[in-house]
Parts: structure tokens; C-alpha cells; sequence
């Protein structure tokens, strides 16, 4: 559906006629349905029997679960919503005309990169997997510079593509080894592999592939230590191209590295193989340390490492490490922080820690919270960014005037964008809705109860203690604690009392830019360019993280059903 709609929107922006009499608002309404069409789509195809072990599709290329079809779903409506509440220039000036076309592009390349997101989450061969990674990359790399006029922007998209492209290369370099040592390609078949297969140097060429892919993947979500390119490329687009690049990709990549993970530890868990002091394996049921020093015959010294050659407790310990840092790094360096993109985009690093532990635990209870994380952190990003906008275009809407000194504001993609967090002072006496809703999001994001953010980090650190994490889990309740002070520091600037000096403000009326002044007794109407349903969204998503204690049941009962759906299938 999405790859028909793409062919026929380009073919639509190709011919002069249908150009010329389409505006650009109808791109972007229409790629907003084209995703609620194909989610609706999706949606039906649940209703099939066979849906709950999965259906193989293309050869074996994809195979389809309820946990794929449900997270598809979720992307799309996501995606339909950034795409409704795209905000444009309210007149129609030729320059205007010009940057109204940007959401053109902007509907055409999102549609791509969702494509592949959609493919990836479905992927089950390593061939396919790679392919659906580069098609979602590559419609990023071109959103990230979507803005030419703006220098920054394009700043951006060339960091992001080099060191993109670089954590593709270790995917593909980790895709090739596992080829090379196995001749397989199908993860079943890997699967299959691992379960029978001796340690040998065919699983320890496959444990070193499936390294690479995790660390390639750990890259592209910005997970610590190697998250540095994402506060650049998140700070430097413009927020309209970052509300994109910290939500869609990651949930993408997050599924499949679950999928992954989950299939690997559950043949792992079954069977383990060890060395006798004769020289014969033996085949144990569910080894633990208990069991290791129970067996008399065995000595220390012939005890395979476990710990070392398993691929299962590598990537344990490899998602553990990096959820560990991640919750550091992503809390202490966003302390010192003073503008808003950047602050985000460490707050992000640190919630990417709460879902590598969910995670790296892998039982029932951890990836149930983990996917409602997964949903949580989605619906508080998106309405954060959403008020960002909002609040970026009441502030500074009609404020820079054409170089040229014409009757049009070029608008490049980042001159009405907040950047720092001090642009937010008194703008609860200003805006006093929007900036109780951008504190509920910014309270939610800290884990402040009843918020919907307490519970997403009180199921992961509940499944976390539980299961024997002691350490990680004092950590991640020492690094909450600390990550609110810095969303308390944007609620204190936006409750700070305005200053008694007047501020100068261009306002555009009548297609004339006249300069006028307010203090903080008077403001000026100003001529903003959102539209309805962004409000709309913005009050929705605030009510539903707000009030989601009255009515929890709906999103619990559905991340229980997915994580039980991955462990008994």
C-alpha cells in the first residue's frame, strides 16, 4: 500500500499539470491518510488464525506476528499524526509557495523511510534486514537536510550520513561474517544453528557477527558510547525533521533488536554444552551457577566459558554495559546543557538505557515493560515536540523579515525554532496551556507519579530488582532523580516572572511587516500558522498521560499479550 502510494504521488509532483493545481497542504494530508489507510490495513490482516506463530512471506524474506502487524500499526498512526500537524506559511507568496513545497518533499521522503521501518520490524533474513535498514536511513539522511537555505541543517545531514553510513558498514561487515561461517542467511536457520551446533569456531564466528549487527544497531539508536553524532544532528535540523529522527527509527530498530534477542535467548536458555574432564560434551537443561558446582566430574579448569563463548551472555553483557552508560552519560552531560534540542537528545539517551535493561533481562515481565516504554516514550516525545513547534511559532512568528526586504517571510526551517531553553522564560504568564502541558510531559519524563512516565520506569526497575539487578537498578533510580533537575530547570524558566522591559516583536498583517512592542501587561495578537488539529493533538496527548492511572488496562493487557506471544510461540 505504501510502496503503490509513493509511486503515485511522485508520478503526481512529476507532471507540470497536477502540480501546478496540487498545493502542498494536499501532500501532506494525503500521506497523513495513505499511513491511517495502511494502518488500517494492517489492522484487518489480525484477524487471520495462523497470524500468532507467523506467516513467512517473500520466500522466507519477512515473516508477519501479531507483535510486527501491532508495532506497524503503531508507527503508522504516529506517523499520520507528525504528518497532520505540520505547520505552514498562511500566505501565498511566491517565496512561500517555496518553502510550503518543503512539506512535499517532507510527505514523500517520510513515506519512505516508514517503509522501511515497516519492512525491518517484519524482516527475518539477514538480506532483507539490511535492505530495510538502508531505505530507512537513507529517507533520514535526506530529511536531515531537507532545509538547503539553512547552513546548520546541512551540517547535520552530513554528520549524520557519514557516521550512519559507518554503523551500516559494522551491520553489513557482522551480516557477512555470519554468511561466511554458516553459508546461512535466514535467521530461523541461524536459530536452528545455535541450538545444535557445538562451541566451535562456527559459533564463535556467528557470536562475533551478531555482535556487530547489536553494535551497529546500538549506533543508529544512540546508545551510549556511541551516541555522540545524535545531540549534534537532533540540535542542528530543524524540530519538525528532529520529532522524526528521535521517534520512528528507533522503534524500528528496538523491535528487531527484541525480536533477536528474545529468539536467541529462549534456544540458548534451553540447552547448554560443557566439557568433562573425559573430553565429552555433556547437555544440560537450563544451566545456572548452582548447577556448575553441583557437578562433581567437572573441574574448573574444563568448564567452557560460558560466560565468554555463549552469544546469549555476550550480548547480555553488551547490552547491559551500554544500558549502564547510556543512563550515566545520557544524565550527567545533559545537566550542563542550555539548549533544548540538546538537552532532549540526552534525555533520550537515557530512556534508551530503561530499554536496553528491559531488554537485557528477557523474561516475560522485562519485555512487557519494555514495550510499554516503547509506547510511553513515543506519545511524551512526540507531544513534547509538538509544544516546542507551537510555542516556536507564537514566539517568533513574523519576527524575521526577507533579506531582500520583499513582503514575505522566508521561513528556511530552523529561524522559528527554540533553540535554547531560555527563549521559554515567563511564557507560562504568555501561554499558560501550552506550558502546563509542556511541564506534564517534562514531569512524565522524569518519572513523577501518577504520570504515564512513573509507571514505564517503575515496571522496568520493578522486572530489573526482581530478576537480581541490583546495581543497575540503584543506578537507574540515582540517575532519575537526577535527569529532574534539568526538567525542573525548564519548568522553573517557563514560570519565571516576565521582565518589566518591553520586547520588540515583527508582527505580519495585511501582507506589511509593521514592528510593534508589548510589556508584560500587553500582548499582541500575532498572526500564528497552526493548525487546529495540532492543538488538538497537543490537548489530547497531554489529557492521556495526565489521566492514563484512570484507565490504565487498554495499553497493559496488550504489551502483556505481545511479550507472553514472543516467549510461547
Amino acid at each position: 500500500m505504501i510502496f503503490i502510494s509513493i509511486l503515485t504521488l511522485i508520478v503526481a509532483k512529476a507532471l507540470p499539470s497536477l502540480n501546478i493545481k496540487l498545493s502542498p497542504v494536499y501532500f501532506t494530508r494525503i500521506s497523513a491518510i495513505i499511513f491511517l489507510y495502511a494502518g488500517a490495513l494492517s489492522f484487518n490482516t489480525l484477524y487471520i488464525q495462523s497470524i500468532g506463530s507467523g506467516i513467512g512471506i517473500y520466500s522466507g524474506l519477512f515473516h508477519v506476528t501479531q507483535v510486527s502487524q501491532l508495532i506497524e500499526i503503531f508507527i503508522l498512526v504516529i506517523g499520520s499524526l507528525i504528518l497532520i500537524a505540520w505547520p505552514l506559511m498562511p500566505n501565498t507568496g511566491n517565496i512561500n509557495k517555496i518553502v510550503n513545497s518543503y512539506s512535499t518533499d517532507y510527505s514523500l521522503i517520510v513515506l519512505f523511510s516508514t517503509l522501511g521501518s515497516c519492512l525491518l520490524i517484519s524482516c527475518s533474513d539477514l538480506i532483507s534486514m539490511y535492505l530495510s535498514i538502508e531505505l530507512q536511513s537513507f529517507g533520514l539522511y535526506i530529511l536531515s537536510t531537507l532545509y538547503r537555505e539553512s547552513e546548520s541543517s546541512t551540517s547535520a545531514g552530513l554528520k549524520y550520513f557519514l557516521l550512519g553510513g559507518l554503523s551500516s558498514c559494522i551491520i553489513l561487515l557482522g551480516s557477512g561474517l555470519i554468511y561466511a561461517y554458516t553459508g546461512l542467511t535466514n535467521f530461523e536457520s541461524i536459530y536452528s544453528l545455535i541450538s545444535v551446533c557445538e562451541y566451535n569456531y562456527i559459533i564463535q564466528g556467528l557470536s562475533l557477527g551478531l555482535i556487530l549487527i547489536v553494535v551497529g544497531f546500538l549506533f543508529k539508536i544512540a546508545a551510549a558510547p556511541l551516541h555522540n553524532w545524535s545531540p549534534d544532528v537532533y540540535d542542528d535540523t530543524p524540530t519538525i525533521v528532529t520529532i522524526w529522527l528521535t521517534i520512528m527509527p528507533k522503534i524500528a530498530i528496538l523491535i528487531l533488536l527484541l525480536e533477536l534477542y528474545t529468539q536467541i535467548g529462549t534456544i540458548v536458555g534451553e540447552t547448554t554444552i560443557i566439557i568433562n574432564t573425559s573430553g565429552y560434551a555433556e547437555i544440560l537443561q537450563n544451566l545456572n551457577l548452582s548447577t556448575i558446582s553441583n557437578l562433581s566430574p567437572i573441574t574448573s579448569q574444563t568448564i567452557t566459558n560460558l560466560f565468554g563463548d555463549n552469544s546469549m551472555y555476550i550480548l547480555k553483557n553488551l547490552l547491559l554495559i551500554s544500558s549502564l552508560l547510556s543512563l550515566i552519560i545520557g544524565t550527567v552531560v545533559g545537566l550542563a546543557q542550555t539548549r533544548i534540542k540538546r538537552l532532549l537528545a540526552y534525555s533520550t539517551i537515557s530512556h534508551i538505557g530503561f530499554i536496553l535493561l528491559a531488554l537485557a533481562i528477557n523474561t516475560e515481565q522485562s519485555i512487557d515493560s519494555l514495550l510499554f516504554y516503547i509506547i510511553q516514550y513515543t506519545l511524551t516525545n512526540l507531544n513534547i515536540f509538538l509544544i516546542i513547534i507551537a510555542l516556536g511559532y507564537i514566539i517568533k512568528s513574523g519576527s524575521y523579515s526577507n533579506k531582500n526586504n520583499s513582503n514575505y517571510t522566508l521561513y528556511s526551517g530552523d529561524e522559528k525554532d527554540i533553540k535554547f531553553i531560555s527563549e521559554f522564560k515567563s511564557q507560562f504568564f504568555l501561554n499558560p496551556i501550552l506550558s502546563l502541558s509542556l511541564a506534564v510531559c517534562l514531569f512524565s519524563m522524569a518519572g513523577i507519579p501518577p504520570l504515564m512516565g512513573f509507571f514505564s520506569k517503575l515496571f522496568v526497575l520493578y522486572s530489573a530488582v526482581q530478576n537480581g539487578y541490583y546495581f543497575i537498578s540503584f543506578v537507574a533510580i540515582l540517575v532519575s532523580v537526577v535527569s529532574a533537575s534539568y526538567y525542573l530547570k525548564i519548568i522553573k524558566v517557563l514560570h519565571t516572572s516576565p521582565e518589566e522591559e518591553d520586547t520588540s516583536y515583527v508582527v505580519q498583517s495585511n501582507d506589511k511587516l509593521t514592528s510593534t512592542s508589548h510589556s508584560n501587561n500587553e500582548v499582541e495578537e500575532q498572526n500564528t500558522i497552526l493548525t487546529n488539529f495540532h492543538s488538538y493533538l497537543i490537548s489530547s496527548l497531554t489529557l492521556f498521560i495526565l489521566l492514563f492511572i484512570l484507565k490504565p488496562t487498554l495499553i497493559l493487557n496488550s504489551t502483556q499479550l505481545l511479550s507472553l506471544s514472543l516467549f510461547n510461540f
